[in-house]
Parts: C-alpha cells; structure tokens; sequence
C-alpha cells in the first residue's frame, strides 16, 4: 500500500533487554518503503501494572502517525480498562483496542489521515500466563519445547467471515483487497474504511475488533516471537 523505493532500506534498529523472568529482542527495517511506519513497544514492567509485562508490534501503512499513537498509548488503555483489574485479560484487551480506535477517530490531528496499522500484543500477566491480542495480519507464535503454536489469527479479506462482513456493510473484495486497496480486514485507524454511521464497532467495512488468544506459560521454558508483515 503506498509508494516503495528502488531499493529497500536495510538498516536496522535494535534493542535488548531482561529482568529477572524474562528477557527480549527486538529490530525493526524500513525495507521498501518511503518512510518507517512502524512502531513498537517493549516492557518487562508495566508502570501502571506491576508484575505484567506487555509487547507489541504496530505494522503501519499510509504513513506513522496511527502506528505510533498505537505504541503510545494501546497499552495503556488496556491496563485502564475495568476489566483488567478483574483479571478479564481478553476483555480488557478487547476494549483497549476498541478504545483506542475510539480516541483515534476523536483526535484531529490523526482521524483526518489515510495511515492506519495491524496490531499485535502479548501480556504476560504475574501468573505468568500469556495473553495475545490482534488485529490484522500480523503474527505471534508461541514456541515451547521446540513445537511451535500458533497464538494469531490472520485477519484477510478472503477469508470468507471477514469477506462476508465486509459486503454486508457495503464494502467489496477485489484482488484479495478491501475495496480493491486495503490487504488486511481488520486494523486500527484507516478511517476511510470505517464511515459506516453507527454506534456498533463491528458494523464497520475494517473494524478494530481483536482476536485473542491464552496459554499458560507457568515455569516452563518458552519463547514468544511477533512480527508485522508486509503485503
């Protein structure tokens, strides 16, 4: 979606960090596009939760200004969430996503631009259980004695729940796009796509609506990796 260079760029942004449980890595690449539209977030320690720590990938398209509004503030919007406090970790994910479209669209200098982002979270609450958000198609996968587990769900146009949503409130697939521009079904911002005239989030063209997904980790080693793709 957008425009690409000639050539990709391939400097990479890194860091690293742990804590007594755990531990991370993380790089970003700007490859083929004009300007770096994704964002991250990494804490061991959640300032607003203690004991939780909380990863994201933001894959951004259109431009920054989503993807970065999402790194600074998704998280925060689940813990805020009353259903956090309730240990109703899918809840509070589900509304922290839905909040944050919700102030997106209210914020002026972001609800007037094109950009928009697929969103993948992962919590690991005190209990050490996982918990993954996402919306869009990027990817988590949850790695345990050397067998992989799937802990997404792709979000396409194709698929035929999300195509059939996507007719139903007067949009069309074309080319394995929504409305022929959009390749994910399902993101935050993208304003666009979501003119529908009601009250209901999922009565939208894209909606911000998450998956989500548990395991229990315990004391076992595991490692959880997530990643944006770019179509």
């Amino acid at each position: 979606m957008g425009q690409t260079l000639s050539a990709p760029v391939t400097d990479k942004h890194s860091s690293a960090g742990h804590n007594d449980r755990l531990a991370f890595g993380q790089s970003a690449m700007q490859g083929w596009r004009v300007t770096m539209d994704d964002a991250q977030t990494t804490l061991l320690d959640v300032e607003e939760a203690p004991g939780t720590a909380f990863f994201a990938v933001y894959d951004g398209h259109g431009g920054e200004t989503v993807a970065k509004y999402c790194g600074e503030y998704l998280h925060k919007n689940i813990v805020a969430d009353p259903a956090f406090g309730e240990k109703e970790f899918k809840t509070a994910i589900k509304n922290g996503f839905l909040e944050t479209d919700r102030t997106l669209h209210l914020d002026p200098k972001c609800n007037s631009e094109s950009s928009g982002c697929t969103a993948i979270t992962a919590i690991i609450t005190d209990k050490n259980i996982l918990y993954v958000g996402n919306a869009g198609d990027s990817r988590a996968v949850l790695c345990r004695d050397g067998i992989a587990v799937a802990m997404s769900v792709d979000h396409k146009p194709t698929n035929i729940d999300e195509s059939t949503r996507i007719m139903f409130n007067g949009g069309h697939v074309e080319n394995g796009r929504v409305n022929g521009l959009l390749a994910t079904s399902r993101a935050l911002g993208d304003f666009g796509f979501k003119s529908t005239n009601t009250s209901d989030p999922g009565e939208q063209i894209v909606i911000g609506n998450p998956h989500t997904n548990m395991s229990c980790i315990l004391k076992r080693c595991f490692e959880v990796s997530v990643w944006g793709r770019d179509d």
